[in-house]
């Protein structure tokens, strides 16, 4: 361990001779050091603070940490636009970085969310000096990673993220009106009447995600990372949570990568976007569950930074958080192959009874039921956690489950230990009487005394002139363990209001105009026969 002298605040320019700001943490102790680079722009104090630990800690372990405010962010020049710089000013501090006096030459980055974007937007243009990342919390394809889940809109995650961008954006101008009016909004946000913001900031990315709606929108294939980084093969730690709204790119980053040369190493604990530790919603993971990121991150930079054999490239790349036994596990990969099939079986009544759906292992082959759904957007299903909603994370939900516009369909008590890890599948046989119409599926682990708690959800926007047979959903990747004498549930509602607009029938309603026009949505769930709805488990073996 090394002492850390006193922070270091330096500049760089860009390209195009915009002046970028950081703050540089440094080791008391001569020779040459690895960098550590983090870009974000939050204001480069806080150093994404809120779960990793004080740039002070990595410095000390042997680094110069370099923590910088982005484009147009804290006390760095030039405008923010949401990603569009990123490429070439992560590419123009990488190098900048790795000349510092007393770099060895060998740049690292880390960081989540938006900070963890500028990963992977730094390595597109692949800099010699940029030998590894560890991104956490990210959106690899913009649109369906971020944006958008399943076609529909992200509402409650994307306004709220909007809201403290542009807030930031008040402050830096030193706009007292606008920045009183927006920290409000972000104290209440404004579900019902989000166009606020067309007033009071018209220049949010905001209204440039809503009206690209669409996945071949020139304006996510410009800024996806996804299409940056086909030949980029650099060493990464990937970091993800079960709760994390940017689970799916986490995954999917992973997966592609894993698919070429380089080492590639996955960790995904039971959290939500932040904080990560062992309690989450309602739940309570132990001590098992605090982060090890910090000094996983150290071991993996020791790897390939200071070419220390840290005997990690030996190691099964996948540790995965299994819920439920609260311990971690690690796998070769995240393909699963042994799936478990579950049923949907009802007499016709699971909107209004506990014990008329049921999740059976038999198909119901020789006979056939529906359900009929019927949502009211004047009282639509609420959110409440999972990955999607404010505040995420495991809750008990049995007061939703006993709602008419919820179907319910139940396992027996377990008659063993179950265990799951990867991609949930829902094929569902559905229609409805509208033109459009959106579904929610949610998987929950139902205990002895009636509590129902939430695993993983999944969210689907059926648009005009779609009725596919069945509806195949994919639910958010989960690890858990679901004990003897405990039941599995799905529930099903056309609805997960604000976590997702609504949908009026016609299509979602995203302004306060829309409501106006909503309708009633009548949905018939068909199960048995030939149409037997059916959910598929991804089946692991215990520890």
């Amino acid at each position: 361990m090394f002492t850390v002298l006193p922070k270091q605040t330096a500049s760089m320019q860009t390209r195009d001779g915009t002046r970028l700001d950081a703050d540089i943490y440094r080791p008391d102790g001569e020779g040459e050091f690895p960098i550590l680079l983090m870009r974000q722009p939050y204001g480069r104090a806080i150093a994404s603070t809120v779960v990793y630990a004080h740039p002070t800690w990595y410095a000390a372990q042997g680094y110069i940490v370099v923590i910088q405010d982005v484009r147009g962010r804290g006390s760095s020049e030039g405008e923010f636009k949401l990603f569009s710089h990123e490429i070439t000013d992560g590419e123009d501090t990488v190098n900048w970085a790795a000349s510092l006096p007393q770099s060895n030459g060998k740049v690292g980055m880390y960081g989540f969310s938006y900070q963890g974007m500028t990963q992977l937007y730094a390595a597109v243009n692949q800099p010699a000096a940029l030998k590894t990342i560890c991104p956490a919390m990210i959106g690899y394809d913009l649109y369906a990673d971020w944006a958008y889940e399943g076609g529909a809109f992200c509402l409650q995650t994307n306004l709220a993220w909007a809201i403290q961008l542009v807030t930031e954006t008040a402050r830096l101008r030193q706009d007292k009106v606008v920045y009183q009016a927006l920290f409000a909004l972000s104290r209440n946000l404004p579900v019902n009447n989000p166009e606020i913001l067309q007033s009071l900031a018209p220049e949010s990315f905001y209204h440039d995600w809503l009206a690209n709606s669409q996945e071949d929108a020139a304006y996510w294939q410009e800024l996806s990372p996804k299409r940056h980084l086909r030949s980029v093969d650099l060493p990464m730690f990937h970091i993800g949570g079960w709760f994390d709204t940017y689970l799916r790119g986490t995954l999917q980053l992973y997966d592609d990568m894993a698919a070429r040369s380089t080492p590639q190493h996955l960790l995904v604990g039971p959290w939500a976007h932040l904080p990560w530790g062992r309690k989450v919603g309602d739940a309570d993971f132990g001590l098992n569950a605090a982060s090890p990121v910090d000094i996983m991150q150290i071991r993996w930079f020791n790897q390939f930074l200071k070419d220390i054999d840290t005997g990690l490239l030996q190691e099964e790349p996948v540790c995965l958080f299994e819920m439920g036994s609260n311990i971690w596990r690690n796998f070769p990969s995240l393909k699963v192959s042994n799936q478990k099939f579950y049923y949907l079986s009802t007499t016709g009544l699971a909107s209004i009874r506990e014990d008329s759906g049921s999740l059976t292992a038999n198909r119901q082959s020789h006979s056939q039921n529906s359900d009929v759904l019927v949502h009211d957007p004047w009282r639509p299903v609420p959110a409440l956690g999972g990955h999607a909603a404010i505040p995420a994370g495991v809750f008990e939900r049995s007061h939703l489950d006993l709602r008419a516009d919820v179907l319910t369909y139940t396992t027996e008590p377990l008659a063993a230990d179950l265990h799951i890890a990867g991609d949930i599948i829902l094929e569902i046989f559905c229609s409805a009487d509208r033109a459009s119409y959106d579904l929610c599926a949610i998987l929950s682990e139902v205990h002895p005394d009636g509590k129902v708690y939430n695993l993983t959800q999944g969210y689907i926007h059926c648009p005009i002139g779609t009725n596919p047979a069945p509806l195949k959903m994919q639910l958010q990747a989960t690890c858990a363990r679901i004990p003897q004498g405990h039941a599995l549930r799905l529930s099903l509602s056309a609805a997960c209001f604000p976590a997702y607009p609504m949908n009026s029938g016609t299509g979602a309603v995203i302004n306060s105009e829309g409501l106006l026009n909503a309708q009633i949505i009548t949905l018939t769930i068909r199960c048995g026969g030939e149409t037997n709805s059916q959910l598929l488990l991804p089946v692991v073996a215990p520890n």
